[in-house]
């Protein structure tokens, strides 16, 4: 279900290894899991920061300045939830090796 939600609605801006209108999906998830210490810290604050974006809590003020502030989308905060566990749980590197199409 999370890969269907995120290739479905995220990566429109967020290819997941190359960064093209917004940083990789690869680029984030790393950066957000460095910053929190476990999975569910993790999708609890970047549900949330996606839910309502705001600069003063992103960890990604580079990527705001190059890209400008993720718009709010209103996405359902249960189907936020579902994609932010699988973007903590997937190595994108390791995904396009083994699907190449995307």
């Amino acid at each position: 279900m999370g890969s269907l939600l995120f290739h479905g609605n995220c990566v429109t801006c967020h290819h997941e290894t190359k960064t093209i209108s917004a940083p990789s999906a690869t680029e984030f998830r790393q950066r957000y899991r460095d910053a929190f210490s476990s999975k569910e810290e993790f999708v609890s604050y970047m549900s949330s920061w996606v839910k309502k974006p705001s600069h003063e809590g992103s960890l990604m003020h580079d990527a705001i300045k190059k890209h400008e502030l993720m718009p709010e989308l209103g996405f359902d905060e249960d189907a936020l939830k579902i994609i932010c566990a699988y973007i903590y749980d997937t190595n994108f590197v390791e995904e396009e090796k083994t699907h190449p199409k995307r």
